[in-house]
């Protein structure tokens, strides 16, 4: 009989407890680091989140909590980084355990600013992780549906397909089917551009654009998301599949989708500032406008709708002139 694998998740907030409550219905233990000490004691007390899906009960003898991030590495074989991009490197540089003898999964929807790379390529470059020990997990999956049980999706990519498998079955449950993908940075950069989208999506929406509008830029957003995979990673994968199209769409749709609220905000005249302050959580498709466009500098897809994004964020240009011109160049 195979040994239990140990698995570790690194991150406070909604998808690292929503992660966390999969893997507690099929482990015995979970180790958890979060950066808070009052989000720690809170649980080991109250038995939930403070600041995130509060509405999940965890049984605490089934957690190992922590806040020392090396504590939860040294006790685990496999990690899943579930932290916004802009902070993994803060994160990563109180880090003293090596992760190169570590199984890495990253439930991160961005691009490390530092460095421009996606997390799994981070991680194999600055940390010497095999490329066969880096995977991903992504949805189409919101943490807010995982606390509520309702029927949700994972994918989870690894190139080492056994390691997938293992990842999978520890997530999987009577409401959360997993499907297996080799395309790791394909469905990484999905993860990170459909963020890109959903702000897009939330622009239109508070700048008063309807439905039939919307349907069309999410279907220049597919097509625009295939033609930048390709640049960067070119293989065989079918963009129709649910880790691309069914992401996108979610995130682009759903109530629950923070980029969509942000972008909604900034097409209702909020400032970026002004909007960041508002939201509680993070808003990963700002940081990833930013390092998307300075990506494609360089491989030169044809991406309008990411380049309409990049000018009102942070060019400062005029949501309404932008989606105006925008408009202009969907089909």
């Amino acid at each position: 009989m195979e040994k239990t694998p140990s698995f570790g998740v690194i991150g406070g907030g909604s998808w690292a407890t929503a992660i966390v409550k999969m893997l507690c219905e099929n482990l015995e233990t979970v180790n958890w680091y979060m950066r808070s000490v009052y989000a720690v004691e809170h649980i080991k007390k109250q038995d939930h989140n403070p600041n995130y899906l509060s509405s999940v009960e965890f049984d605490v003898s089934q957690l190992n909590l922590s806040n020392d991030i090396n504590e939860v590495v040294e006790a685990s074989e496999y990690l899943i980084f579930a932290i916004p991009s802009a902070f993994l490197k803060r994160e990563l540089d109180a880090l003293e355990i090596p992760l190169k003898d570590k199984i890495v999964f990253s439930a991160i929807k961005g691009i490390v600013p530092e460095t421009s790379l996606i997390v799994g390529e981070h991680f194999n470059e600055y940390f010497d992780v095999p490329m066969e020990n880096i995977g991903v997990l992504t949805g189409p999956c919101h943490a807010e549906e995982v606390a509520l049980e309702r029927l949700s999706y994972l994918t989870v990519a690894c190139q080492d397909e056994k390691k997938a498998e293992i990842v999978a079955g520890y997530l999987g449950s009577d409401y959360i089917t997993c499907k297996i993908s080799d395309d790791v940075i394909g469905t990484e950069y999905a993860a990170v551009l459909k963020n890109i989208y959903a702000i897009a999506a939330g622009i239109a929406h508070g700048l008063g654009y309807g439905d039939n509008f919307q349907s069309v830029l999410m279907s220049n957003a597919i097509r625009e998301m295939k033609k930048f995979i390709k640049k960067v990673h070119k293989m065989k994968r079918n963009i129709n599949d649910s880790a691309y199209l069914g992401d996108l769409l979610v995130t682009g749709y759903s109530v629950f989708s923070r980029n969509r609220m942000f972008g909604n905000m900034i097409g209702k005249g909020y400032t970026v500032k002004s909007a960041q302050m508002e939201m509680s959580m993070i808003a990963e498709g700002y940081y990833a406008t930013e390092s998307a466009y300075k990506i494609n500098k360089e491989k030169k897809a044809k991406t309008p709708i990411i380049n309409a994004v990049y000018a009102i964020l942070y060019k400062g240009e005029n949501p309404k002139k932008v989606f105006k011109k925008l408009a202009d160049k969907l089909n």
